[in-house]
């Protein structure tokens, strides 16, 4: 098994059943369409995949779901991130016994006085609950989203407390002073992008590659950025028609929905409201992905 992501992983969206359980079957059947595209795994339960709105018995029964499905262990992620940190240790105790090491985790939330300290005094607890050599932890840096930014020197002590047990870190900032500021303080650490125009200047600076949620509706653009090629302002104008919508989450799900053809895309859980129609917006990043690729 791998020992840290690396290379093309996908933020993957959550479809939702009519009564809003998530259906595990298009979701293995979607990280099945993903790998056939050049895809190296997915992360489940991420901040695309709605996953502060799921619990752990849920979080736990899909995973259940889609290895039953035949999506392997190895190459399946999750989020972790929970506001009570009894939940992390829960939930990765549970899955890392079916099979599964990459966990992601966000620092405490909700707080915003948390020292840096504190934050690394959280991720200790989770991995100090944990206790299992099998995990791969993540930290999760998503600060305009979580409202709690990971201090460099938190990735840096973390690493050297547990050494391979803190594999990597996603750097979601959108930042790439950040990104490089985290390579230079942990350079140990497998550093993941997640701001789909800064793949090939991470790759480049010493990156793992990229978990991103783009990667749901354009993988050819983004396995483009990761080969090198000249994509930068195609993917920019591609982000641009999800992030400057009133909401990417249901912009990428409407997105989904007009390019499968299954208006089950569309769902999504409070307190989110769906889009009704991404077909135009299917149109627009078809602009963008049809020419060839040079």
């Amino acid at each position: 098994m791998t020992e840290a992501i690396r290379g093309f992983w996908v933020a993957s969206a959550t479809p939702l059943a009519t009564d809003g359980s998530v259906d595990s079957a298009k979701l293995a059947a979607h990280a099945k369409t993903l790998f056939g595209k050049g895809v190296d795994g997915v992360v489940l339960f991420g901040t695309t995949g709605e996953g502060t709105s799921f619990n752990v018995a849920e979080r736990v029964a899909t995973i259940e779901a889609v290895l039953k499905a035949g999506v392997p262990a190895e190459r399946i992620g999750i989020g972790g991130g929970f506001p009570a940190i009894s939940d992390g240790i829960a939930l990765t105790r549970a899955v890392v016994g079916l099979g599964l090491r990459h966990v992601l985790y966000l620092p405490p939330y909700f707080d915003r006085s948390v020292t840096p300290e504190g934050i690394e005094d959280a991720f200790a607890a989770i991995f100090d609950g944990v206790a299992d050599d099998r995990l791969r932890a993540y930290l999760y840096h998503i600060p305009q989203v979580s409202g709690i930014a990971i201090p460099t020197t938190a990735a840096a002590n973390l690493r050297k407390r547990y050494g391979k047990v803190v594999a990597g870190l996603k750097d979601s900032s959108g930042d790439f002073k950040q990104f490089q500021a985290f390579r230079a303080a942990a350079p140990e650490l497998a550093i993941t992008v997640g701001n789909e125009t800064d793949i090939a200047r991470a790759i480049a600076g010493g990156g793992a590659g990229t978990i991103c949620g783009m990667a749901n509706i354009t993988p050819e653009l983004v396995k483009a950025m990761i080969d090198g090629k000249d994509v930068e302002a195609r993917m920019q104008a591609a982000v641009d028609i999800v992030v400057k919508s009133p909401s990417f989450l249901t912009t990428l799900k409407a997105i989904l929905a007009a390019q499968t053809g299954d208006a089950g895309w569309l769902r999504v859980r409070p307190p989110l409201r769906a889009l009704t129609d991404g077909t135009a917006l299917k149109a627009k990043l078809d602009e963008l992905t049809s020419p060839a690729i040079a």
